[in-house]
C-alpha cells in the first residue's frame, strides 16, 4: 500500500535532516521521522524502518504521505490529532460546577473527586465517570474543593475608609527624617528543638532530621519596619504584654529615632497597643515625655494587609525561621543575623497601594452617603 509514497530527497533536504540528527536539539518524535525520511530515500522497506526506528508501520506509512503530499516541513511536524468528544455536556457540567459549590455528603469534610464522579453518575445517564475527567473539568472553571481558605468579612463603614486612607496617605508621603513612619507589629513564635542529631547533607542526599521534636515554649517578636528607608529592627521577648509594648515604644524615640521630632507609628488595634500602656509602664512625667514624640496611626479593624510590617514578618519567616530552633538565645542571634543583612542589602517593601487606588479597586465597598439609612 506504501508503493505510491516513494521518498526522494534533495541533497539539501539530506543535508539538513542529517545535521538535525547530530544536533539532537529536537524532540523525539521528530528526530524519529527524520530517519524515517534518510532511511526510506534509500530505498528500505517499511518493516525494515519499523524495526530499526522503533515505531509502528503506521507511522512510517503516515510519515512518507506526508512527505510526498505535502513537503519535509509537513512531513517533521506534529499530526493534528483528533480530539475526543467531552464527556460532559454543558449542561452536565454546569451541574459539577454547581454540586462541587454546594455542602459535601452528610458525614464528609469536602468533596473529593471520588465523590464528585459518584455523584455525577448519579444525577446523570452515565455509567461510570473518570477522576480525571471531573479533576480536568474543575482545574477549567479553576475549583479545587479540597482547597478552604480562613479570612476575615471586614465591616467596612466610615471609620475603616478613614484608618485605611490615613494610613496610605502616610506611605504615599515623601520621607522625612524628623517624622519618620514606622510600621510595627508583634508576632508569637515557638520554640522547637531537635530530640535527635539531624544527620547533615551529602551529595546525592538531602540534609535528614528526625520527625520528633521538642516543644521548648514560646517567644514573642516585636518587629518594626520604616515605610520611607531600608531599616528594621527585631526585639525578641518573652511575653507581649502592655510593659513589653510600653518598652519598645520608648527604645523607639530614644534609641532607633533619637534626632526625629515625631515618630508616626503605623500599627493595629491590639489592647495593648494604647497611650495608657505606657502610663501603666512608667512614671507619668516618663510617660508623657515618651508620647508627645510619638503619633498612633491604626490600621482598619481585620486589615492587616494594610500594615507594611506584616509583609516583612512573612519574608523574616520564610528566610530565616522555617526550620527548629530551640533556644531563645539561638533564635535571636539568628533573627539578628538575619536583620543585619537585610539592612545592608537595603532591602524595603514596594508599597503600590494608594488612596487612588482604594477608591478605584474598593468603590462598591465605601459607604454611599448618597443613600438613606
Amino acid at each position: 500500500m506504501n508503493v505510491r509514497y516513494r521518498v526522494e530527497l534533495s541533497q539539501a533536504e539530506r543535508d539538513q535532516l542529517t545535521a538535525m540528527l547530530r544536533g539532537g536539539h529536537h524532540a523525539a518524535r521528530k528526530l524519529k521521522r527524520a530517519q524515517i525520511l534518510l532511511a526510506a530515500d534509500i530505498g528500505a522497506t517499511d518493516v525494515a524502518i519499523a524495526a530499526s526506528v522503533a515505531v509502528g508501520e503506521s507511522t512510517v506509512y503516515r510519515t512518507k504521505r506526508r512527505f510526498v503530499e505535502g513537503n519535509l516541513e509537513l512531513a517533521l511536524s506534529e499530526e493534528p490529532r483528533p480530539v475526543p468528544p467531552r464527556k460532559l455536556s454543558g449542561k452536565e457540567e454546569a451541574l459539577l460546577v454547581a454540586t462541587v459549590c454546594s455542602s459535601p455528603p452528610r458525614g464528609r469534610a469536602r468533596w473529593t473527586l471520588e465523590l464528585l464522579a459518584d455523584e455525577m453518575v448519579r444525577l446523570t445517564n452515565h455509567g461510570e465517570l473518570s477522576r480525571e475527567t471531573v479533576r480536568r473539568r474543575l482545574a477549567e472553571n479553576e475549583l479545587k474543593p479540597w482547597r478552604q481558605d480562613m479570612w476575615c468579612i471586614p465591616q467596612v463603614d466610615g471609620t475603616y475608609v478613614a484608618r485605611m486612607e490615613d494610613v496610605l496617605d502616610l506611605y504615599a508621603e515623601p520621607p522625612d527624617a524628623k517624622r519618620p513612619v514606622v510600621c510595627f507589629d508583634e508576632s508569637p513564635t515557638q520554640l522547637i528543638g531537635e530530640v535527635r542529631q539531624s544527620i547533615p547533607a551529602v551529595p546525592g542526599r538531602p540534609r535528614r532530621y528526625d520527625y520528633e521534636y521538642r516543644r521548648n515554649g514560646t517567644v514573642n517578636l516585636f518587629v518594626f519596619l520604616d515605610a520611607h528607608r531600608p531599616w528594621r529592627k527585631v526585639k525578641v521577648t518573652e511575653q507581649r504584654t502592655a510593659r513589653e509594648f510600653a518598652e519598645c515604644m520608648r527604645d523607639l524615640v530614644d534609641i532607633h529615632y533619637p534626632q526625629a521630632d515625631l515618630v508616626r507609628v503605623v500599627m493595629d488595634n491590639l489592647s495593648t497597643h494604647t497611650a495608657g500602656a505606657l502610663y501603666e509602664a512608667f512614671p507619668a512625667p516618663e510617660a508623657h515625655r515618651i508620647l508627645r514624640r510619638l503619633e498612633f496611626h491604626y490600621t482598619p479593624k481585620h486589615a492587616s494587609w494594610l500594615n507594611m510590617v506584616e509583609i516583612e514578618i512573612g519574608v523574616l519567616r520564610g528566610q530565616c525561621l522555617n526550620r527548629r530552633i530551640g533556644e531563645r538565645k539561638q533564635l535571636a542571634s539568628q533573627i539578628t543575623a538575619w536583620e543585619k543583612q537585610r539592612n545592608k542589602a537595603k532591602a524595603r517593601i514596594k508599597w503600590m497601594f494608594t488612596v487612588k487606588c482604594a477608591r478605584t479597586k474598593l468603590a462598591r465597598a465605601y459607604p454611599d452617603p448618597t443613600k438613606e439609612s
